[in-house]
């Protein structure tokens, strides 16, 4: 199985306050098509998490392919997935996977690089979850309607009597991570009988920040060991953890995530002074915040 160089990013919302400066660089780096998708949110917490996950996107493949900034074009496949669309001067370019998530106040990438256009086919899917439960039913009550989602082996783990309560759904938190790390990839969103998509957990270290990332996760479906994935788990903050699923390939190094700040994301554009776009942030401004 190749290994490749793989990107990790993350980027913490909580800590940028947007001005309308700010947001018009990074209103005038995405497509039309993406502006008007980005509007229908309601509130100004998902627009932020969605066009800071579009911009992550433009600067992996900006930096992977050496195609200026504002040059990068995507498109959705059938699915919804976006990729980036390649011309005749990109068409032998090493192939690019990538894979955007956000929760909260974090947005993340992993993205991974291919030697050349004669590599295997791969694949990469990543998924970040704040490990908390707000949902106002007891724990209790929310495990016993989510445990048919998981295999009697996964629910063993978490259920398991050393853990208490906080533990039980950080473990929780971690097997739904994987499962949406894996479908992600697939393209198929959690649409499967996820009790087949079965992990067994790495148990050499708890998951910590320190002891991130944890290598040694594994997955069967339908009782058949996958060998050809991969996966990492993370914690990010002690709030918040994550996976990323390598299909047919394997990073060059284990590596933690970095957290880039709003001007690493961006490069400026004299498109960010036409009054259109100057209108839509300052619309955008308007929406409210998630209570």
């Amino acid at each position: 199985m190749n290994k490749h160089i793989c990107s990790r990013w993350a980027f913490d919302l909580s800590t940028w306050t947007p001005t309308l400066p700010q947001l018009t660089h990074a209103v005038a780096a995405i497509q039309p098509e993406e502006r008007k998708r980005l509007m229908k949110f309601h509130f100004i917490d998902d627009f932020l998490s969605s066009l800071i996950g579009r911009l992550l996107m433009r600067k992996f493949v900006s930096t992977c392919s050496n195609v200026p900034y504002h040059q990068v074009q995507f498109a959705r496949d059938v699915r919804g997935k976006p990729y980036w669309v390649q011309d005749q001067q990109t068409a032998s370019s090493p192939p690019l996977s990538f894979n955007v998530s956000h929760q909260g106040k974090l947005v993340l990438l992993a993205g991974i690089k291919g030697d050349s256009k004669d590599d295997a086919e791969f694949g990469i899917g990543a998924d970040v979850m704040k490990i908390e439960y707000n949902g106002g039913k007891p724990l209790s009550e929310f495990f016993r309607l989510m445990q048919s989602k998981f295999s009697p082996q996964e629910w063993s783990y978490i259920g398991r009597p050393q853990h208490n309560e906080r533990a039980q759904l950080k473990a929780f938190m971690r097997h739904w991570c994987l499962k949406e790390s894996y479908v992600k990839e697939l393209g198929v969103g959690i649409t499967v009988d996820l009790q087949k998509i079965s992990f067994a957990m790495d148990t050499t270290h708890p998951l910590e920040e320190a002891a991130s990332p944890l290598c040694g996760s594994t997955l069967c479906c339908n009782g058949t060991p996958m060998t050809q994935w991969h996966f990492e788990e993370h914690l990010l903050t002690p709030k918040y953890c994550a996976a990323i699923a390598f299909r047919n390939c394997l990073p060059l190094e284990h590596a933690k995530f970095e957290f880039l700040s709003f001007e690493e994301l961006i490069e400026r554009s004299s498109e960010a002074d036409q009054p259109d776009v100057v209108a839509y942030c300052q619309k955008a401004l308007l929406k409210p915040h998630k209570q």
